[in-house]
């Protein structure tokens, strides 16, 4: 049976500060499980520890199960970086930003819209029927 897919939600603030990341108030080398903390740390490894020097970012996460809020902190901590040059550095090193993360891979910056589909009357699921019977 389908159930409907909880949402994940993740929301980050950069500032200006020491080169902090938190996540639910932890530091991001806390994250558990272990297997998939490389995957947390992607963003910082592609674009370089240096562009995260002056940079504090913090990260509520909730929702989904632990590997889809993993994939969410790694969006946000993309998008609070691209965000972050955008508005308090220049255009062009967001720019670059933006295509070294998009090069590497699409889904740091552009989320999946794919949602479960709601069940409808009529069956049992939301495109199947309950069958027909003539007698």
């Amino acid at each position: 049976m389908n159930r409907p897919t909880s949402c994940k939600e993740a929301i980050d603030t950069a500032t200006l500060g020491r080169g902090l990341i938190k996540v639910n108030g932890q530091p991001i080398e806390l994250i558990q499980p272990e297997t998939l903390k490389l995957k947390a740390f992607e963003p910082v490894l592609i674009l370089g520890q240096d562009k995260f020097a002056n940079l504090d970012i913090r990260i509520r996460v909730k929702g989904g199960g632990m590997t889809a809020q993993i994939y969410a902190i790694r969006a946000a901590i993309a998008k609070a970086i691209v965000a972050y040059y955008a508005k308090y550095v220049d255009e062009s090193s967001k720019n670059e930003l933006r295509a070294t993360l998009m090069a590497y891979d699409r889904n740091l910056l552009v989320t999946d819209p794919r949602r479960c589909e709601p069940k409808k009357y009529g069956g049992r699921s939301a495109r199947s029927r309950f069958q027909k019977s003539y007698r």
